[in-house]
């Protein structure tokens, strides 16, 4: 197998060590660029193509995480992870850790550790790496490889989301609630809310959001269902997809570009968490970006004009 091969065959695994580091779409598949430079650079053929190219790819999204955390801290309103409709690297025997460790709330978690715990956390815990190899691509001791991810789980295990086992109830209750959303069902979509349910939205400065994250029950189905029922008034249609592991949907505007995506956290048959991601820069990769200020604009028209 040419190298052209060897890493086409490994770009999959690649992606999805990179974008559980970086939590962005685009700088992942940046990472998994250089390391093939690097890869096609080198004069002598590694022994392991995939030990070579998890440890460059690792090295530098470490690289690019730390020189990320600035303006992360600088960022306007609560910051999310970009979007990730499909995970392109599967395991099924380990299915359920993948799709656990590519949710948001996951990935918000790992936000908190710094980025040598973060990457040996994603390797061990995420992909079984051996603790010879996370040793290797950390250029640490196996020993203090171990240390860091004692650490790394201890912080992990303190907020550690749990999600609905049963895909088919999270998939039936996701589907009541865009139902009671697309109807404007206040009462139907407070049925199926967490009590302390929280709906948290990031648009950077770029697009309108919420000031702040809305709490409870009635405030977050009352708020859905006054602004879902307008935008379609100004045919913002959605459809419901897989959001980084869980349910979701991917909001349109009528020229069919991208507005945001909306991704549901679901257990013990309630909607805990709610996230929507407007950001413009953060769509990008989903295809042509809609404009939400003018949407914003047309809907508040609309709303005048219902009063």
């Amino acid at each position: 197998m040419g190298k052209v091969e060897e890493f086409e065959e490994l770009r999959p695994l690649l992606f999805s060590i990179a974008y559980r580091i970086l939590g962005s779409v685009g700088e992942a598949e940046d990472a998994v660029q250089e390391s093939w430079l690097r890869y096609d650079a080198s004069t002598t053929r590694p022994m392991s193509a995939k030990a070579f190219l998890s440890a460059t790819v690792t090295r530098i999204a470490i690289d690019v995480l730390r020189s990320a955390r600035v303006r992360r801290e600088e960022y306007v309103g609560p910051w999310l992870p970009e979007p990730l409709l499909d995970d392109p690297y599967e395991d099924p025997a380990r299915a359920a850790e993948l799709a656990d460790s590519v949710s948001m709330a996951a990935l918000l978690l790992l936000e908190r550790l710094s980025p040598l715990e973060r990457s040996v956390f994603v390797l061990r815990e995420v992909f079984a790496f051996g603790f010879d190899e996370v040793a290797a691509t950390m250029g640490r001791s196996e020993a203090a490889c171990r240390q860091l991810l004692v650490r790394a789980r201890r912080h992990m295990n303190e907020g550690r989301p749990r999600f609905e086992a049963d895909r088919q109830k999270r998939q039936e209750l996701a589907r009541r609630f865009f139902e009671a959303l697309a109807q404007g069902d206040v009462d139907g979509l407070q049925s199926l809310l967490a009590a302390d349910v929280q709906l948290v939205g990031d648009g950077g400065g770029k697009a309108p959001q919420l000031a702040r994250a809305v709490a409870g029950a009635e405030n977050v189905a009352r708020l859905l269902a006054t602004v879902y029922p307008l935008m379609a008034r100004v045919d913002i249609t959605f459809e419901p997809h897989e959001v980084n592991g869980q349910p979701g949907a991917l909001f349109r505007d009528r020229d069919g570009k991208v507005l945001h995506i909306l991704a549901l956290d679901v257990l013990d048959g309630q909607i805990q968490t709610i996230r929507s991601v407007i950001n413009p820069d953060k769509l990008g990769h989903l295809g042509p970006v809609a404009d939400a200020w003018a949407v914003d604009q047309e809907v508040k028209q609309t709303r005048k004009q219902t009063q």
